[in-house]
């Protein structure tokens, strides 16, 4: 049954379904995470609305597992955890949100959230600075929020790293704390709505087609990272010239 639900998608709604995945592969590839905010808009338009938040976790997980092995090093447990630990709470309360939304519901919440955030980066409002306001107080409710998202419609990842832009530090601090906030988050995520049901036959045989298309967008942006690295060149100490050097020079005559 499920590989008839697959097999009865129009080739156009299969392509923009298998578009989806490729392109939340590249994003994910390119900042961590991402994966779930740009396939959600191709297939809400193709799929069944209850059966994207499950694709967009499954698909998540999936973009993030390739980056791990060069990032993990990196993860900033100690300033995760304040996030973490009520962003895990806020998991199940989230799946649940999800079984008692209507389709329409779904759409719209998911939709508005997709428009607030583009706005927020529209504007450039990630410029602002609040510095450590709130502490780890603050910081847990952030995590609580992306705990619920991630539950409701996979979307762990946005509002933290929201969070941490205004709290101000570099790309890869910030990418140090939210990465795994939402890779963990978004395993308990796929491990409740497993429980659940919203992970069904139809849903994993979908993945299953989408899966590839994810790991290789992901797996195109680390390749072409790594050309890059590999091709710029940067001058070595020898082809700069030094102070010392030129003070040893003596004048001719």
């Amino acid at each position: 049954m499920a590989m008839n639900f697959l097999s009865a998608l129009a080739w156009a709604d299969l392509a923009i379904i298998l578009a989806g995945a490729l392109l939340g592969g590249f994003i994910t590839g390119f900042a961590g995470f991402g994966a779930g905010l740009v396939a959600s808009g191709f297939w809400f338009l193709a799929l069944p609305a209850p059966m994207v938040p499950p694709m967009i976790v499954i698909a998540s997980v999936a973009g993030q597992v390739v980056s791990l092995a060069r990032v993990r090093h990196a993860f900033a447990w100690s300033r995760a955890l304040p996030f973490l630990v009520p962003g895990l709470l806020a998991v199940p309360v989230g799946i649940y949100a999800l079984t008692q939304s209507s389709p329409a519901t779904l759409r719209f919440s998911v939709g508005a959230f997709l428009i607030a955030y583009a706005l927020f980066n529209l504007f450039g409002l990630a410029r602002w600075s609040i510095g450590n306001k709130g502490g780890r107080t603050a910081d847990a409710a952030i995590g609580a929020a992306g705990g619920f998202l991630g539950g409701f419609a996979g979307l762990s990842g946005p509002v933290p790293l929201i969070w941490l832009q205004l709290r101000g530090g570099s790309s890869v601090s910030q990418r140090a704390v939210y990465q795994p906030f939402n890779f963990i988050v978004l395993v308990l995520a796929g491990v409740g709505m497993l429980i659940g049901g919203q992970i069904d036959a139809q849903v994993a045989v979908l993945a299953a087609a989408c899966l590839p298309f994810t790991f290789a967008g992901a797996a195109i942006v680390r390749s072409r990272a790594k050309r890059f690295a590999a091709t710029t060149p940067f001058p070595s100490p020898d082809a700069v010239p030094s102070t010392r050097r030129v003070h040893r020079c003596r004048p001719a005559g």
